[in-house]
């Protein structure tokens, strides 16, 4: 170090930095002498017990997995299903080690230097607790999968839920799941799946069964006692093996019962040959004797007698004018069959909820409009769907309007459309309301965001979504929710999805968890998923409400949605209630007040930073007289003039026409 003498001595103007300066040096002075005691050569013995770092929620106090702590020599620890790392490195054990923290969804403050780490002296058998605040709304539980889904616990004897903590029916990775209840039991199975001993595993959909929460069953809070289906070898092997060279995947898993009462588990398969071509497709059924599938059928050709997509995905049941379907959901459940067996294996009775012309085929793009030029969506057989990339087409082209679209998904804070791609739709007894848990599409990472929306019937339409999940260039596609996990009342919901580098361009995968199923926790009364819900006006004299019950053709109602406002308190919401004029009309108050609960809730018009979809909502009075309505439009009918205050701002229809911007 070099130092340079001052030309002149401090004088009464120089002299206030002498303080200052003064205790920086002895600050620094401290730091060295303190890193140079932390820097003495440990003495630890061989086999020493390994120091235990706990990270936990800040709100929870629970363990947090898959959360990175990384020495200043890049020494990567990932935290197991508890939250746990045993640390016992050789030559650091016994030390001072600082730590950065990091995990997709949860952070840890950042020093005045912008590090966002703690050192921590590490102790042979001791242990310490680092907190992290998460970001994502859902809580991250544990890892389904792979090995050494409790590394750390074990090595550390830290109390483990399930009974093969460290490598079940040798399973080192697996695939997107499928889960249904057969039997009286949880039947689960995988698609390409892993092993230790070759780099090459099971590609034709292993399976496991687990038994029901409160029979026998793990609290879903906890884990799931997978008993997989296990060959000669100990290996968890093929349950859907079909003939031909290629994998063998499995989609659309369906349990329903027969004409006799007996209970069936059904479901397609396709073949796949590279690169990555579906060169044949089928239907199959589970035979408990076997705990195999079998197949049923196999469906020739191009399909022509069911010219879109094929059913895949999940699937849930539900009657729709007293005859009972199966819905498949891609993510939006947009494709459906009688729920029969011969139905499910005959392409001439599914059904696409779509907008083109009955009996076209998808290359056509023959849109079904009525004579007086309206889109008319509806259940049409031997007719394809319409994704939201043809979707898209159309309207660049001219052939569509945006607002007829039934693909309307958006962020809820931003107003920006969102993409989505593989998920589930399940009815949900707290909401009472359709629930959407879905993967994006070229959002922050590739499929790596999951968003959380609700709609008034399965096909939607969606709008308003919230991010619940995010990842740092990691993906984390086809999430599955598990409606037979649900907590009081539909409030607590679970679903999974398959953590993996492979899209996300990100060549640094994360040891243990790569390609494996992580279990996520959502409590749907947080305030931040009150999303807006449709707001229709109708009757005499003209009234604003929620909308109650179901419209047999959403796109056409969604056309009568006069805007999209929360049904519940959320974050900076006010509540709006409802009052009757002299005349029986309706009228509106912001704030709080007596009676009643308020009819919905709106985004205070104080709001610095409102959310980017939102508009004032006015109320516009009679010139003339005492009518007065409400509306987002800023301009007045003829007659009537605009309040200069709004009571809130609400969130704008994209589903319908808008004449006055």
């Amino acid at each position: 170090m070099i130092v340079r003498e001052l030309e002149s001595p401090p004088t009464a103007s120089n002299r206030p930095w002498c303080p200052r300066i003064a205790s920086l040096i002895a600050a620094w002075l401290s730091l060295v002498a303190a890193n140079a005691f932390a820097d003495e050569p440990a003495q630890i013995a061989a086999g020493a017990r390994p120091f235990r770092i706990e990270v936990v929620d800040d709100e929870t106090g629970r363990g947090v997995p898959l959360i990175e702590l990384k020495t200043t020599n890049q020494l990567r620890y990932v935290t197991d299903s508890n939250g746990i790392v045993a640390f016992d490195e050789p030559g650091l054990l016994g030390r001072k080690v600082h730590f950065e923290v990091e995990g997709h969804g949860y952070e840890y403050p950042k020093d005045g230097f912008g590090i966002r780490g703690v050192a921590l002296d590490t102790r042979p058998g001791g242990s310490a607790t680092i907190k992290v605040h998460r970001i994502n709304i859902a809580r991250r539980l544990y890892r389904l999968t792979g090995a050494g889904i409790y590394r750390d616990s074990v090595l550390t004897g830290a109390p483990v839920p399930i009974s093969d903590p460290l490598l079940d029916a040798q399973v080192m990775g697996q695939d997107s799941v499928l889960e249904a209840v057969y039997g009286g039991k949880i039947h689960w199975f995988w698609g390409d799946t892993a092993r230790p001993s070759y780099p090459l595993g099971n590609f034709h959909m292993p399976g496991a069964v687990s038994d029901l929460p409160g029979q026998g069953g793990l609290d879903p809070s906890k884990g799931v006692n997978l008993s997989y289906f296990t060959g000669p070898d100990g290996f968890a092997r093929p349950t859907c093996e079909m003939p031909g060279p290629g994998p063998t995947w499995a989609t659309g898993l369906t349990v329903l019962k027969d004409g006799s009462g007996k209970e069936r588990m059904l479901a397609y398969y396709v073949k796949i040959r590279p690169p990555m071509e579906a060169y044949q497709r089928g239907f199959v059924e589970w035979n408990p004797a076997s705990n195999r599938f079998e197949k049923v059928a196999e469906f020739s050709g191009e399909l022509a007698a069911f010219a879109g997509e094929h059913p895949g995905g999940h699937t849930f049941l539900r009657k729709d004018d007293g005859k009972e379907y199966v819905y498949f959901c891609s993510p939006y459940p947009i494709v459906r069959s009688p729920a029969t067996v011969e139905a499910l294996g005959d392409p001439e009775a599914w059904e696409a909820y779509t907008c083109l012309a009955p009996g076209s085929r998808a290359s056509e793009k023959a849109l079904d409009r009525g004579p007086d030029g309206s889109l008319r969506y509806g259940w049409k057989r031997r007719t394809p769907v319409l994704n939201h990339v043809e979707q898209d087409k159309l309207v660049s082209a001219g052939k569509l309007k945006a607002e007829e679209g039934l693909f309307q998904l958006r962020d809820v804070e931003t107003g920006k459309r969102v993409l989505a791609h593989g998920g589930t739709v399940y009815w949900n007894d707290y909401r009472k309301r359709w629930i959407l848990i879905a993967v994006e599409t070229f959002g922050r990472s590739m499929l790596g965001e999951v968003w959380f929306a609700e709609a008034d019937s399965p096909p939607g339409p969606f709008v308003y979504a919230r991010r619940i999940v995010t990842h740092e260039k990691y993906s984390f596609y086809n999430p599955k929710q598990h409606p037979v996990f649900d907590q009081e009342g539909g409030r607590i919901v679970y679903f999974e999805g398959t953590y993996t580098a492979s899209f996300s361009g990100n060549d640094r995968m994360t040891p243990r968890y790569e390609y494996n199923q992580v279990m996520y926790q959502l409590d749907l009364a947080d305030g931040r998923l009150a999303l807006p819900v449709a707001i229709g006006e109708g009757g005499s004299p003209v009234r604003l409400a929620p909308r109650a019950g179901i419209d047999e053709d959403p796109a056409r109602a969604l056309r009568g949605v006069a805007f999209f406002a929360p049904d519940r308190p959320g974050v900076a919401t006010v509540p709006i209630r409802e009052g009757k004029d002299e005349r029986g009309g309706q009228t509106l108050t912001a704030g709080p007040g007596d009676g009643g609960p308020p009819l919905f809730y709106a985004i205070s018009a104080e709001a610095e930073k409102p959310p980017a979809g939102t508009r004032p909502l006015y109320e516009f009075r009679e010139r003339a007289g005492a009518g007065r309505y409400y509306s987002i439009e800023e301009t007045p009918r003829a007659g009537y003039r605009r309040e200069p205050r709004p009571l809130g701002r609400v969130w704008e229809n994209p589903g319908r026409p808008r004449p006055n911007r």
